[in-house]
């Protein structure tokens, strides 16, 4: 039994304890009366935005793939998954059943938006897929804004039912442990490693066999599956439901989550997902009336801070010396040389008695004449 617990790589499942213990003592806060509303709300908020990022996470980070259009499948999400309500509330009443229905019709719905525009949109690469998965954002919610006051309520918004404040956090947080079940066992699976081949070279991926588009559109359509689960929260988590919430600026915010949390890290995008939103409900109390306009301008700059930070060339010697990871590796007491971290098998990384530049160096000089020997004389 000692064994199997040493051989378990424990740092895998960190994230899993990590929420895990976090929505068990939040719950009894709540269960016992020591949680105010307001902090319940938020913690709705920080889990919905903790789904969106992973989520993103996928696109971005591990396939590698710019898109602009997340809060366009949470748009979905939010208006199916929330008409599903209105008309179960009535015949099932409120209840987990009723939640749970409307978050399986808000998150194949939009993973089935996700395959329509990922066939076409995935051909392409870079600017022009951002510019495509914007403009179906866009074209989402100005659908869902014209739209009748009996269907969905037009520019007024759907009216949806409001889930129990007091467990409906709870909820979300299960959802997100179902997230990171999904992304992280994809991602370290044979599949995650075909995935984050494309990411480094989609040319050398096609080379070895890797069906490209396959393996894109199953990313995308994940993606947008959670972002239209995040979307039913929301709707559950509000009383009203309205298409200018999910803009384009609700789309970066989102980017600034996966991008500020690092690219492909999982974690990264759990910790920035909660700074932020937690930023977000503090500055929207601070910043009120015409100092509003500054909440936007706060996600500008961090954005753009981070991607020079990542891409000046000035600042390359100071990222390497000044990083997570390598601050980590000095607080370890022992280095397993045969341990090779993801993504870094890399021939000057891994440990070897010999170098490489030595095993790839000859004694021959060059325009030097050879002159045998008498050993090679006599086999002659």
């Amino acid at each position: 039994m000692a064994t199997n617990l040493k051989t378990i790589k424990w740092k895998h499942f960190v994230n899993y304890i990590a929420v895990s213990v976090f929505t068990i003592i939040f719950a009894v806060m709540s269960l016992t009366g020591f949680l105010k509303s307001s902090d319940m709300y938020m913690l709705e908020k920080i889990a919905i935005a903790i789904i969106l990022a992973v989520s993103l996470s996928m696109v971005v980070g591990f396939l590698g793939e710019l898109s602009l259009g997340h809060a366009g499948f949470m748009c979905v999400g939010a208006y199916l998954g929330g008409k599903a309500s209105l008309i179960l509330e009535p015949i099932i009443g409120e209840g987990v059943l009723c939640l749970l229905i409307s978050i399986i019709v808000g998150g194949l719905v939009a993973a089935i938006f996700g395959i329509i525009i990922g066939l076409p949109a995935l051909r392409l690469r870079g600017d022009y897929l951002a510019i495509v998965t914007l403009a179906f954002g866009e074209i989402v919610r100005s659908v869902f804004m014209n739209s009748s006051d009996e269907s969905f309520g037009g520019a007024l918004g759907l009216n949806t039912p409001r889930y129990d404040k007091y467990t409906l956090f709870i909820f979300a947080f299960v959802l997100v442990l179902l997230c990171l079940a999904v992304v992280q066992n994809l991602i370290r699976s044979k599949h995650g490693r075909a995935i984050t081949s494309i990411r480094d070279n989609e040319i050398a991926a096609k080379a070895t066999g890797i069906n490209v588009t396959k393996y894109k559109l199953l990313v995308f359509t994940i993606s947008s599956f959670f972002a239209g689960v995040a979307g039913v929260l929301y709707s559950f988590s509000n009383y009203t439901v309205q298409s200018s919430k999910f803009n384009y600026n609700y789309s970066i915010e989102i980017l600034v989550m996966v991008v500020l949390g690092g690219m492909g890290s999982i974690n990264g995008a759990i910790i920035s997902a909660t700074l932020i939103t937690f930023l977000d409900v503090q500055l929207q109390t601070i910043l009120t009336g015409d100092l509003a306009v500054l909440q936007d301008l706060f996600y500008a700059l961090i954005l753009i801070i981070l991607v020079i930070y990542n891409n000046a060339p000035s600042l390359k010697g100071f990222r390497e010396k000044y990083n997570l990871n390598l601050l980590l590796t000095k607080f370890k007491k022992t280095h397993d040389p045969s341990h090779v971290h993801d993504d870094e098998a890399k021939w000057d990384r891994v440990p070897t008695k010999i170098q490489m530049d030595e095993v790839l160096s000859v004694d021959i000089q060059p325009q030097s004449s050879y002159t045998p020997d008498k050993s090679d004389k006599e086999e002659k």
